[in-house]
């Protein structure tokens, strides 16, 4: 069985994914998993044929691809046994530049993200004390006269900020007392990291379970040229808010890809392992959790369909981009969760890639925004339920 063809959304861009995701197998990402290595070589192959530009409007070198087109292909790197999270940032904080930035911005940063000469990886947000209250950052940018802005503070979890020229960063230009609304005072920058770098921002590697090239990143006195600004000033958390529903669609497409993975795995070892005479696979108790799975992925992707669809017509989609990434990320958890206890002992072994997989997905129950969130969201927005925090 191949979940592939169950999908028929953006065929021939699922078909050319896959065929250069073969040229990364799982030997690949194992070996980068051990030293925790940047996948160099695979983010350049999607650079170089376009993926990563898939967004971009064709004025600036870009295919100018719907976004559904964008989750396609985070779906297929990922049920081909790859990783995007090495480069999938690009395509949502791309959107803020593309949304918010000046003619300027788009005409000098936009062409050179879509050919691979700068890389827009790094998203500066959260923060070590105030995690997703984003209204509560401590990071401030002060403008001094001579048209700059200086920055002091600190970011946590700015993944691939040691291989991104671009940052999108999120600081407080108006403290938090002296403003009507807690989300007002805040804006955005695109930060030069080459130039800052030890000029004012220091970049530290954080190890954790899974190898996601992730950082805290430190600001001392560092200088963001006032052309720098994205938008208008005080009105960044607005910017960062415009991006949040395609960055979760996009995460439920890797999600979706994770699923099929661990079911196609899943699947094929059952018919494999023979035990007691015949094919585990023949076992109900192996084969229904598998069942299971599928099925809970196949509901997913359709509410994931259905948010796509909203969000490319112009409509309104917060409900199914919160309800999707959750029960997208859930569904790929319960893949998983199948797939590993039907390897056995075998996946806990790293030749299988089970046991990888098993640790980059689990983080899609945490980020980029937890459950109790989507169910805080679900509980006011969708079903106008008393305020819960």
């Amino acid at each position: 069985m191949d979940t592939h063809v169950q999908t028929d959304t953006h065929a021939e861009i699922r078909e050319e994914v896959r065929k250069l995701c073969t040229r990364f197998p799982g030997e690949y990402w194992r070996e980068l998993d051990a030293r925790r290595g940047y996948p160099t070589e695979f983010v350049q192959a999607l650079t170089e044929a376009g993926w990563l530009a898939a967004l971009i409007p064709e004025e600036y070198g870009g295919s100018g691809l719907p976004l559904s087109a964008a989750a396609a292909i985070l779906e297929e790197i990922h049920a081909s046994g790859c990783n995007a999270a090495a480069c999938h940032a690009q395509m949502y904080t791309m959107g803020t530049v593309l949304k918010h930035g000046s003619p300027e911005q788009k005409q000098k940063y936009l062409p050179k993200i879509a050919t691979g000469e700068l890389r827009l990886q790094a998203f500066g947000v959260t923060e070590p004390t105030s995690g997703t209250d984003t209204t509560a950052l401590r990071t401030v940018a002060k403008k001094e006269g001579n048209g700059k802005y200086i920055v002091n503070g600190q970011k946590i979890w700015t993944s691939r900020a040691e291989h991104s020229d671009l940052m999108l960063l999120l600081a407080r230009t108006t403290p938090r007392d002296q403003v009507k609304k807690k989300t007002d005072g805040l804006s955005t920058f695109l930060v030069d990291m080459k130039a800052a770098l030890g000029n004012g921002l220091t970049i530290r590697p954080i190890r954790t379970m899974m190898n996601h090239n992730t950082t805290e990143v430190f600001f001392d006195n560092m200088e963001v040229p006032a052309e720098n600004l994205v938008g208008e000033e005080g009105k960044g958390f607005r910017y960062i808010l415009d991006g949040m529903n395609a960055e979760r669609m996009l995460i439920s497409g890797e999600c979706i890809g994770d699923a099929k993975w661990f079911i196609n795995k899943a699947v094929e070892y059952s018919k494999q392992r023979v035990l007691f005479g015949h094919p585990i696979g023949k076992n109900q108790g192996v084969q229904f959790p598998i069942a299971k799975a599928y099925a809970a992925m196949r509901a997913a992707e359709a509410l994931l369909q259905k948010g796509l669809q909203k969000f490319e017509a112009g409509l309104p989609c917060g409900e199914e981009a919160n309800m999707g990434k959750m029960v997208c990320a859930d569904a790929a958890w319960a893949a998983a969760e199948a797939c590993l206890q039907t390897h056995g002992g075998f996946g806990f072994a790293e030749e299988y890639d089970v046991e990888r997989k098993y640790r980059e997905c689990r983080l899609y129950q945490v980020a980029p925004i937890s459950t109790n969130l989507v169910l805080s969201y679900i509980g006011e927005h969708v079903l106008g339920m008393p305020r819960s925090y």
